[in-house]
């Protein structure tokens, strides 16, 4: 029986789902592992990626399926649910089914967003865990990014304080002669902290560091963050932290991790992050946790290795893109399938009737304040309008070639009449679609859904790449964009990057808004006649990511007026959390 959960919080579903929750060696003997390929953290357990890979190498993989979403209100429109939901709907259908969602960042958890646990009956536990820190993977990833700038700040003083001479005798280092006005990196943690947005360090004397401008950013836009997402095993993952590019020297040459000896310690930090955590769902399913990237600032997948691993593990293997299809799934499409080899056979676009009326027209959805009555009234005219968003991004995932799916996400104020409505211009627009009341009802509720994903799995589709690799990164962007504006700089910088062979398999990462198809987050529905402004484009020297940046993003959120932290507590007696969602 599913939780009543228009009575219980999330944590108290979790709570309460967690009493039968199966113990890591439970969950050894029903997956079938080896028992050294398991590796018990509490209540929790990582599983041996590179033991289970080698002994399953030969296992024909099973159905692969992604889920994105249409254009997102700042509340989301519940990816991670959907996804929860439909991997206990296969699951009701008898099918050996499992998932890989990613690790959650401290800050949106601590801020507005809240935890990305899903909610309601489709719900990963622990959900304390999940939404805390896990198995401590975000917390290696802050040590080994921080220490390439402990390294890199290290030696800018070093050099700063002694001669050639000095520094050959005492270290045997030689001078990288490192430029202080390009330094690329910056300090990261894993918080929405706008105060260190422009920090200045070193102050004080010469044995105080190097007195620069820098910066602080959110963990999960780290590049080693980026870097755990597409690694094929832990050689790569030691051969990609070597090959960071920390800042530039006097003369415009890039200087890496490798040049500063820091790359083997950074690989020491990060050895045990290549293995996945294992979770359950509400309903007692699998789920790998691993790797947390932002799709709008970075690549906004889990990891490659989950996704190998659960296509091998279980039948039917449901991982989720972050944001919305224009950026989170295009990713998924042009640069997540194109490194692992991998090719899907199912794209779930989410929708909900709250994000369509937003999108028609609808008043502005501040988190924190009610919804308009807009929202939660019928209202077709709306739905109808911004049924063209979803229209759009239906067209995108036809793009690669492979089957899409409409999940309708329906929320208790959704009328028949609007939620027909959206399956019929669905359906016109080519795809199958199916409501879902999986956060109230569990797998039961996603039946539908996972009737549709069943079928559309069986379907023939022919996925393709949006570009190859050999395309110039103008084009590229041309490609994914229908109208681009470069800044002399930003163009300055992209001819460079394609005159040099150096950079001719890097993948293409957009970083833009996740809240309008443009770069303008206001802008909502499918604008007309807009144009997107490239201004800088970020290299990922060690994910091999060319970052073309339109308008303004900032790499590190804020921290808004009515935070989650403000309703999280600890009960002293039993030590259990509280207030998480």
């Amino acid at each position: 029986m599913p939780y009543d959960a228009t009575k219980m919080a999330d944590w108290q579903i979790s709570e309460a789902a967690e009493e039968k929750m199966p113990t890591p060696e439970q969950w050894a003997k029903t997956l079938g592992l080896k028992k050294d390929e398991i590796l018990p953290m509490g209540r929790l357990a990582k599983i041996d990626f590179l033991k289970i890979i080698e002994r399953l190498k030969d296992r024909p993989d099973g159905k692969y399926i992604d889920v994105t979403a249409i254009t997102p209100t700042p509340l989301g429109e519940g990816k991670s649910t959907t996804s929860l939901g439909l991997i206990e709907g296969l699951g009701k259908r008898g099918k050996k089914v499992g998932g890989a969602l990613r690790q959650p960042s401290g800050g949106p958890t601590m801020n507005v967003k809240g935890t990305a646990a899903g909610g309601g009956n489709a719900l990963l536990i622990p959900m304390t865990e999940f939404s805390l820190g896990l198995t401590g993977d975000i917390n290696d990833i802050m040590n080994a990014h921080n220490l390439a700038m402990v390294a890199l700040t290290a030696r800018m003083q070093h050099e700063r304080n002694y001669t050639d001479e000095q520094l050959e005798r005492l270290s045997g280092m030689r001078r990288l002669d490192i430029d202080p006005t390009r330094v690329e990196m910056g300090w990261i943690m894993d918080f929405c902290a706008q105060s260190l947005r422009n920090i200045v360090i070193g102050l004080g004397g010469k044995q105080d560091g190097y007195t620069m401008q820098s910066r602080f950013a959110i963990a999960v836009s780290s590049e080693c963050m980026a870097i755990l997402a597409v690694i094929r095993d832990l050689a790569d993952l030691k051969k990609r932290l070597n090959e960071i590019t920390v800042a530039f020297d006097k003369t415009g040459k890039p200087v890496t991790t490798g040049d500063l000896e820091v790359g083997n310690a950074m690989c020491a930090f990060m050895r045990n992050t290549i293995n996945p955590t294992l979770m359950s769902s509400a309903e007692y399913q699998p789920v790998l946790v691993h790797a947390g990237p932002f799709a709008n600032i970075a690549i906004g997948q889990s990891s490659i290795i989950a996704d190998r691993l659960g296509l091998k593990m279980w039948d039917y293997h449901v991982t989720e893109s972050g944001f919305a299809a224009d950026i989170g799934f295009e990713k998924f499409w042009n640069v997540k399938c194109r490194y692992s080899g991998l090719k899907p056979h199912v794209a779930v676009l989410v929708a909900t009737i709250r994000a369509l009326k937003m999108h028609g027209g609808g008043p502005k959805v501040v988190p924190g304040v009610k919804l308009p009555e807009a929202y939660t009234k019928e209202n077709l005219a709306l739905v109808e309008k911004g049924c063209e968003n979803m229209v759009h991004l239906i067209g995108v995932i036809r793009k690669a070639g492979i089957n899409p799916v409409v999940c309708i996400n329906r929320f208790y104020t959704d009328t028949d009449a609007e939620v027909a409505l959206v399956k019929k211009v669905a359906e016109k627009a080519g795809a199958r679609c199916a409501p879902s009341e999986h956060w109230l009802k569990g797998g039961e509720g996603a039946l539908d859904l996972a009737d549709a994903v069943i079928d559309a799995c069986n379907e023939k589709n022919d996925f393709k790449f949006l570009y190859p690799l050999e395309m110039k990164l103008r084009d590229r962007v041309a490609k994914i964009a229908d109208g681009v504006s470069w800044s002399a700089d930003a163009e300055s910088k992209a001819k460079m990057l394609e005159s040099d062979p150096k950079y001719a398999d890097y993948a293409t990462m957009m970083v833009k808004t996740h809240l309008s198809l443009t770069h303008e987050p206001t802008l909502k529905g499918v604008p007309k006649g807009w144009t997107l402004p490239i201004r800088d484009v970020l290299i990922y020297s060690g994910a091999k990511f060319l970052c073309p940046m339109a308008g303004t993003i900032s790499l590190m959120p804020g921290t808004g007026s009515d935070p989650a932290l403000r309703r999280i507590d600890v009960d002293v007696k039993t030590g259990k959390v509280s207030g998480l969602f």
